[in-house]
């Protein structure tokens, strides 16, 4: 689960900007009770990542992985759209090749090399 500021902008952001999917957008509650569920996944994931405001406090500060089959074309494709790859790490052992980007509210998304 990522916070975010404000979720039809995080939406946007991974549907439009990452090319993810929207898997539940459902409203629940009444009045003060009331909120929004809304999850969403790169196509084919079988995981959902929900975007939920922050309960107290800022939003941000998350993180996730995600498999990628070619790193390099995902890298190229997400600075093409704008955003700035980070923290990028050559495989190593046991360890894939992975970089780093960040959603407009902080959260850290691992873009990652799939065996």
């Amino acid at each position: 689960m990522f916070t975010v500021a404000d979720q039809d902008s995080a939406v946007a952001f991974y549907t439009e900007v990452l090319g993810w999917e929207v898997r539940m957008d459902v409203n629940w509650g009444e009045g003060e009770t009331a909120g929004r569920w809304v999850e969403v996944a790169p196509a084919g994931s079988t995981a959902r990542l929900a975007l939920n405001p922050p309960m107290g406090g800022e939003p941000g500060g998350g993180s996730i992985g995600i498999e990628v089959a070619d790193l390099a074309a995902e890298k190229a494709r997400l600075q093409a759209a704008g955003l700035v790859a980070a923290n990028e790490m050559p495989a190593g052992g046991p360890v894939p090749a992975m970089f780093s980007i960040n959603d407009p509210d902080g959260n850290w998304i691992w873009v990652v090399q799939a065996d």
